[in-house]
């Protein structure tokens, strides 16, 4: 029996090794695994981070406005081209603009077609207070009058921003802006902004629409043209003959020399 016990033990280890040397070969014979693929990164594709790098370019433009001097919409304002007011709780979209844009009007140098202002001086259209109180806000004489700025160098324009007298809503008439390569308007004249729809000034009629002053000012964009002045007509207003600045920002960049 001990020598038939062994027997049995014998054949069992010998067909176990075999066993074993039969799945070594098997495994051997078969083709290596493939690595699985890699998994792409997590987040936005290639395309649309290129495309958050062009528009992180551009930036809303920031603006610190002056204290609101009235509320609600103003009565008695005759005009048959006013800009339709907006609706409730519509509030305005800043313009994209460039990074690194900056108001380039700021303390830079202005003349004006009347000479003699009756109240204030023309420094204070951009000495950067915006505000509607007395003192900061230049009155000129009746008919058309103009201010223009001297940016100091030709720059890139995106937008311009014009306060008028915001203390009441009234409407100036006839405003047109225009920009140009020299002080006498002579090269590179562009025009902006003009709402004068009926021909008043004798500069062409305008397909802009009149607008109710207030503290959020007037912006005109202006998509990048290029000039060194800024030249701001306007006709009197709603209220009475005169004509008023309170202050004018032009945002840009100097070009490259």
């Amino acid at each position: 029996m001990a020598g038939k016990h062994k027997s049995i033990l014998k054949t069992a280890g010998t067909f176990a090794a075999m066993s074993l040397l039969a799945l070594s070969m098997a495994g051997a014979a078969q083709p290596p695994a493939k690595p699985s693929p890699e998994k792409p990164p997590q987040g936005k594709p290639v395309g649309e981070k290129k495309a958050d790098s062009a528009a992180g370019d551009m930036v809303r433009l920031k603006v610190d406005l002056p204290k609101a001097m009235y509320t609600g919409t103003p009565k008695n304002i005759r005009s048959e081209n006013l800009e339709p007011p907006r609706r409730p709780g519509e509030v305005r979209e800043m313009p994209l603009v460039p990074q690194g844009t900056v108001n380039l009007a700021l303390r830079k140098r202005v003349t004006s077609s009347d000479k003699e202002p009756i109240i204030g001086e023309v420094e204070l259209i951009t000495d950067g207070d915006k505000d509607a109180k007395d003192g900061c806000f230049v009155e000129f004489g009746p008919g058309q009058q103009w201010v223009q700025i001297d940016l100091g160098a030709k720059s890139d324009i995106h937008a311009i921003l014009i306060w008028h007298y915001h203390g009441e809503g009234r409407v100036y008439r006839d405003v047109i802006i225009q920009i140009a390569d020299d002080p006498d308007f002579v090269t590179g004249v562009k025009t902006v902004f003009n709402n004068d729809h009926d021909h008043t000034a004798g500069m062409g009629a305008g397909k802009d629409k009149e607008y109710i002053e207030s503290n959020e000012g007037k912006m005109i964009v202006c998509k990048g043209a290029q000039a060194r002045y800024v030249r701001l007509y306007s006709s009197g207003n709603t209220s009475n003959d005169m004509n008023h600045y309170t202050e004018v920002e032009v945002y840009g960049n100097p070009l490259s020399r």
